[in-house]
C-alpha cells in the first residue's frame, strides 16, 4: 500500500528529475518534469507514486501495476507498463531507499520542550532542539542543536549528543558520549551497568564496579529494546554507521568497527571485538575476548566461540566456516539416508 499521510507525510510533489538525481539514476528525456507525491508497492501504486521491483518473480504485478515510476534493474526494464518511466539502476533497493527519503523525510525537531519535560542545572540544549513530555535531561547533559526527545526519555548526568540526534520515547541513556545522527529508538538502554562479578568462596556474588562509558559514532542506529551495557574499565564502543535491530545485547567492553550490521535477539559478550562491516544475523550469540574479523558473517542462530578471521562466513554451533558447515551438513544427510535404507525390511517376490 501506499505510505499513510496520517503517519508518514509527504514533501511532495517533487520532480523525477529531483527524485533521480537523489538516487543517482539517469532519466530518458522529456521526463524531468513529472510529479510525485509518494511512495507504494507495485500493487497499490497509482500515477502519482514511484514502487520498485526487486526481484523477478515480482514481473507479473509489475506488469498490472498503475505506477507512474518503477525502481529496477536493467534486465527487467523491459516490463514497465506503457506509461510509467522506468528507473534503471544496478541496486534498485539503494536507490528506492533514497527516493522514499525524499519523499518522505524523517521528522524535524520541532523547537518545542514541553513544560512537563525536567530540564536539569546546568544542562545544555542545542538551538532548535525537541524535548517531550516527561523526559528527564539531567544536571551537565548536553545536546547538540536539533536533537530530538521523545516522552518519557532519559537522559543521564554529563552525557552528551552531537547534532540531530533521535533519543526516542521511554529511551534511557546514562554513560554516553554520542556523534552527530544518532537514532536510539524506543525503549532502547545504553550505559546500564555491566554484568561484571567476582564470586567469594561464599558463594557471595561482588560487583565488580562498571566504571567505563558508552562511546557511540556517528550515525549509529539503535533497534527498539535493545542494550548497550558500559564499559567496565575500557570503554563500550560502537563505530561510526552501526546498526542495531530491535532486542540486541551488547557487552561490557564490546568494540564494533564501522558499519556493522547486527540482527535481531543477536548478543555479543564482554570485551569481544568486531572489526568493519561485520554482519551478525538474528539470535547469533558470539562469546567473549574474541575477534571477530572485517567483513566477517555470523549465521543465524550461531554460537561463536572461537575468532573468526577477516571476510569469513560461519555458522552453526560451535560456528565452523560455512564451506565446511556445508560438507558436514551433506555429509549427515548421506548418512541418515543410508541407515534409513539400511532399517527397511526386505521384500520377497514370489
Amino acid at each position: 500500500m501506499a505510505a499513510d499521510p496520517r503517519f508518514h507525510p509527504s514533501a511532495g510533489p517533487l520532480t523525477l528529475g529531483q527524485l533521480a538525481a537523489a538516487a543517482g539514476i539517469a532519466l530518458p528525456a522529456g521526463v524531468e518534469g513529472r510529479l510525485f507525491t509518494s511512495v507504494a508497492t507495485l500493487q497499490s501504486a497509482g500515477p502519482d507514486d514511484v514502487s520498485f521491483l526487486e526481484g523477478r518473480r515480482w514481473l507479473p504485478s509489475l506488469r498490472e501495476s498503475r505506477a507512474g515510476a518503477v525502481v529496477l534493474a536493467e534486465a527487467n526494464a523491459h516490463a514497465v507498463p506503457e506509461g510509467a518511466v522506468a528507473l534503471v539502476s544496478p541496486a534498485p533497493v539503494l536507490a528506492f531507499a533514497r527516493i522514499a527519503t525524499l519523499l518522505h523525510p524523517p521528522a524535524v525537531a520541532s523547537g518545542a520542550i514541553h513544560p512537563m519535560a525536567v530540564v536539569g542545572k546546568g544542562a545544555v540544549i542545542g538551538e532548535g532542539c525537541e524535548i517531550g513530555p516527561y523526559a528527564v535531561v539531567e544536571a551537565g547533559a548536553v545536546l547538540g542543536p536539533r536533537c530530538i526527545v521523545g516522552p518519557h526519555a532519559h537522559i543521564g548526568p554529563n552525557c552528551v549528543f552531537g547534532a540531530d540526534c533521535r533519543i526516542l520515547s521511554h529511551v534511557t541513556a546514562t554513560h554516553c558520549i554520542a556523534g552527530d545522527r544518532v537514532t536510539l529508538n524506543p525503549g532502547a538502554r545504553i550505559g546500564s551497568e555491566g554484568f561484571g562479578f567476582a564470586t567469594a568462596r561464599t558463594g557471595e556474588h561482588v560487583t565488580v564496579p562498571q566504571l567505563g562509558r558508552v562511546l557511540l559514532g556517528d550515525d549509529v542506529e539503535v533497534g527498539a529494546n535493545s542494550c548497550i551495557d558500559r564499559g567496565s574499565g575500557n570503554d563500550t564502543v560502537i563505530g561510526s554507521g552501526t546498526r542495531l535491530d530491535d532486542q540486541v545485547m551488547i557487552g561490557h567492553n564490546v568494540r564494533t568497527g564501522r558499519g556493522c550490521v547486527l540482527v535481531a535477539q543477536a548478543g555479543i559478550s564482554g570485551s569481544t571485538v568486531l572489526g568493519d562491516f561485520v554482519v551478525v544475523a538474528a539470535q547469533a550469540g558470539i562469546s567473549g575476548h574474541l575477534n571477530i574479523g572485517s567483513r566477517a558473517r555470523v549465521g543465524a542462530k550461531s554460537g561463536v566461540i572461537n575468532d573468526v578471521p577477516e571476510g569469513m562466513d560461519v555458522f552453526g554451533f560451535p560456528a565452523i566456516p560455512a564451506r565446511e558447515g556445508l560438507r558436514v551438513a551433506a555429509a549427515m544427510r548421506k548418512l541418515g539416508r543410508s541407515k534409513a535404507a539400511a532399517r527397511m525390511p526386505e521384500t520377497k517376490s514370489d
